[in-house]
């Protein structure tokens, strides 16, 4: 049986895609004149393109046929005669047509049959190698892959090897042995990645290919080899960017060897930096986060990402007015470029000043932020966005309706709609009516983990304690490594003074999962000072504090501070808390207990 290849195989790598299909594309008619089959169209074609000498009437005849064959539902014919035509001429061009009829087809077998013959008739042909090594990768055929690959790097001018180099892990993404391939290819490397003039290029293949072949270790050690070789080289930095972990710390000391070089940093691509930002802000690690991106906007200001990012970021952090300036400045550096080169970012950023102007109360402003929004892509998040600012004026279930009117075509678009309608209620406390409409989605998908953890924490707001610590025992149990369930769990224990020790080794095994999560920090500093801790809980939320300015860390912070005999330091928390959020319910009702004055 012949194997089969995928439609993707016309995705093809190196120094730029080979059109595979560019001989099965005649031109159309010249105007006034009669339009001619395809068939005959393709091999007039192909006629003027070859040595006149080289193909005569009977080779002609036999490529119109093969041609027409092909085109007419017959590739496995059309193939033969194509393919003996260029056995007989020795024309590249011909071989090509061969193996693309066989492509199209998705006849592999044919295909390699076609690139073989074609490369031993012209063995020096770089596009030929490339045809064998290609097919040989959608055939999963990985071993045979390394001669073609070493010939391909050998073959390659020296301006395009490190391209190559760097196409190398794209053009194996299919292959179903990550970890053969990844071995083939290093064997295929071994003389560049010794070479100094290629050992940074290569060093970062190998780690691209050791981290598909998910060895993080080996991925690690090999962006560290690539960065030996080359300090200032990008590429080592990008793939530790996608390494950095908790388990790993290296990855991290990589990305900041890097970005802290005096002689790289001011020429560091603006992208590396606000990935590194992100991933900051994925680690809950907001005050690093706000560092990096003040870089990258000091340094590179006609940069709009880094706007976009710094604005969201402000915002979250509860900064109105740096927010909305670096939105504003976002959006005027977007509204430069060409309108097709606007990036789709515009959307997010109207979102977030509407959300302003909607913590302002000025409703007016919010609409007219979110009418701004043209993709159809932004529809979701305008709609929750209108939903919310309808239910700040009384009006939840109109804002509901809009929401429940939103298409749904795939399970994904329902889950994000019943993701904004619980949302919606929460923020605005309606907690029963969450409740009921967790339960009707749950009684659907009754193992779904996140509208479990979701149900839960309705609950406790609604103060049914044994339901969460139900629902959250159901979710450990089901997903041992969903650390919020550890943290929400052991954190309602401390707060209610019960089972402390176990509450504490709950919250333990969250920080073992997210160890720079600031409010799993403050989960434990918590648990600590009702264990009477005292001076442990502080340095504990000293450091969460430090990491993510919150007020509900700085309610139990300043309490902490109280019961330490630190009253003046306790009341300049609490205040800072109550500038980031006022209405923290947890921030109000310490003050209210200690009789602080609001």
């Amino acid at each position: 049986m012949k194997k089969k290849l995928g439609l993707a195989f016309a995705c093809l790598w190196f120094a730029g895609p080979l059109a595979l299909a560019q001989a099965a594309s005649p031109d159309g008619p010249a105007p006034g004149k009669p339009a001619e089959s395809s068939g005959l169209a393709q091999a007039k074609s192909a006629q003027a393109s070859f040595a006149v000498s080289l193909l005569d009437g009977e080779m002609f005849y036999e490529l119109l046929v093969g041609e027409m064959t092909a085109q007419d539902g017959q590739p496995s014919a059309g193939f033969a005669l194509v393919l003996d035509v260029a056995r007989k001429t020795g024309d590249a061009q011909l071989y090509q047509r061969a193996t693309d009829i066989a492509l199209q087809a998705r006849s592999g077998d044919a295909a390699l049959q076609a690139a073989l013959a074609w490369k031993q008739e012209l063995p020096a042909s770089r596009d030929a190698n490339r045809y064998v090594l290609q097919i040989l990768i959608a055939l999963n055929r990985i071993a045979e892959t390394a001669a073609p690959l070493k010939t391909e790097l050998r073959i390659a001018p020296d301006a395009e090897r490190s391209a190559v180099l760097a196409a190398i892990p794209r053009a194996y993404a299919r292959a179903s042995d990550r970890k053969l391939a990844a071995g083939v290819v290093e064997a295929a490397l071994a003389d560049y990645l010794a070479s100094p003039a290629t050992a940074s290029a290569a060093w970062t293949t190998a780690s691209r290919m050791r981290l598909a072949a998910d060895d993080r270790p080996g991925a690690l050690q090999a962006a560290q080899r690539a960065q030996a070789a080359d300090p200032r080289a990008e590429g080592p930095v990008v793939v530790a960017l996608e390494l950095i972990d908790p388990q790993q710390p290296q990855a991290e000391t990589l990305v900041k060897s890097y970005l802290d070089d005096r002689e790289t940093s001011a020429k560091a691509l603006p992208e590396i930096r606000l990935a590194y930002a992100r991933v900051l802000l994925d680690g809950q690690r907001h005050a690093e986060a706000t560092a990096q991106l003040q870089i990258v906007t000091r340094d590179q200001p006609d940069y709009p990402e880094g706007w976009l990012v710094l604005g969201s970021l402000q915002l979250q952090e509860n900064q109105p007015a740096p927010a909305q300036a670096s939105l504003e400045r976002y959006i005027a550096l977007v509204q430069q470029l060409p309108p097709a080169e606007q990036n789709p970012g515009l959307a997010q950023a109207y979102l977030l000043l509407s959300q302003l102007a909607e913590k302002r109360q000025d409703f007016a402003a919010a609409e007219s932020w979110l009418g701004k929004i043209e993709n159809s892509s932004g529809l979701l998040q305008a709609q929750t966005r209108r939903a919310s600012i309808l239910a700040s004026q009384g009006k939840i279930d109109e804002g509901r309706r809009l929401l429940q009117q939103l298409p749904e075509k795939t399970p994904e678009e329902a889950r994000l709609k019943l993701n904004a309608e619980v949302g919606l209620l929460r923020e605005f406390k309606q907690y029963r009516q969450a409740r009921e409409l967790l339960a009707q989605a749950l009684a659907a998908t009754p193992g779904d983990t996140d509208l479990l953890y979701e149900q839960s924490m309705v609950a406790e707001k609604l103060g049914l304690m044994d339901e969460m610590e139900r629902l959250l025992r159901q979710i450990i149990q089901a997903k041992p490594d969903f650390h919020q369930a550890y943290n929400a769990l052991g954190y309602s224990l401390a707060d209610r003074n019960l089972r402390l020790p176990e509450a504490r080794e709950l919250i333990r095994k969250a920080v073992d999962y997210a160890p720079d999560d600031a409010f799993i920090k403050d989960s434990l500093g918590w648990v600590e000072f009702r264990l009477g801790n005292m001076q442990a809980a502080a340095q504990i939320f000293e450091a969460a504090y430090k990491a993510r300015p919150d007020a509900e860390i700085a309610a139990h912070f300043g309490e902490v501070l109280w019961s330490l005999g630190q009253r003046d330091r306790a009341l300049a928390i609490w205040k800072e808390g109550q500038l980031i959020n006022a209405n923290n319910d947890t921030l109000l009702e310490t003050l209210k207990r200690f009789k602080v004055p609001q």
